[in-house]
């Protein structure tokens, strides 16, 4: 868990985001809602290009919507806005809602997540999450000035998920097989569009009630690799 990939990963994403919000009050309206699309759009391709890497549609598309009824029904993305308005603007759909959900999902479905944290763990070599650290922390600048205080938040999911990745490596090392990576990564992308969408103004859609789909598309990948 205090692996010093996972701690570095962990520090990059906290004081990016840290920045970001002290100077995201210094952003003039203009250049804050130019900003939006500008990341909006770049979400939106970098979730194109995921769900291209997806290796049965099908798979994805139910682990979508069983993900969505799970998540519609426990109430996660009010649950994460009750959480975040202890310390944000009160009401679920805020902007450190948005921002936590936005900045987790960027941050923690994509391959690079699985491989660089797997190759920490079992071979030792931190290239792949270094260079993510680098990247994240870049990002959470950026996601910082524009959403809040919820993308500091976002250290700790890095921190848990990472972690655990990292310490379990040696036992979890066949997510690392093209039917659960590629379908896996397919999933995070498909709610990086959605993502990108909110922030474009398209279309208002709680994404934070989708993420149990990234755990069925694991269980969906084990029990179809059994027949």
């Amino acid at each position: 868990m205090f692996n010093i990939a996972v701690i570095v990963n962990t520090a990059t994403v906290f004081f990016g985001a840290l920045l970001g919000l002290k100077v995201g009050h210094k952003i003039p309206e203009a250049f804050r809602d130019i900003s939006f699309t500008i990341i909006g759009t770049v979400t939106l391709l970098i979730g194109v290009q995921m769900g291209l890497e997806t290796k049965n549609m099908m798979v994805v598309l139910l682990s979508l919507v069983i993900g969505g009824v799970i998540g519609q029904a426990l109430g996660i993305e009010e649950g994460i806005g009750r959480f975040v308005d202890r310390f944000g603007k009160k009401g679920g759909e805020n902007q450190a809602v948005k921002g936590f959900i936005t900045s987790t999902l960027l941050f923690v479905s994509g391959p690079m997540t699985i491989l660089g944290s797997f190759q920490a763990g079992v071979s030792g070599d931190y290239s792949i999450i270094f260079l993510k650290s680098a990247l994240d922390g870049i990002s959470a600048l950026l996601l910082g000035s524009l959403y809040g205080v919820g993308v500091l938040f976002t250290a700790g999911s890095v921190f848990l998920i990472q972690g655990f990745l990292v310490s379990f490596s040696s036992v979890l090392t066949f997510l690392t097989q093209p039917e659960y990576l590629k379908d896996f990564t397919g999933v995070g992308g498909m709610m990086l569009v959605i993502i990108g969408l909110r922030m474009m103004g398209i279309k208002e859609t709680k994404v934070g009630n989708l993420l149990p789909a990234l755990l069925v598309v694991l269980i969906a990948n084990a029990i179809l690799l059994r027949f």
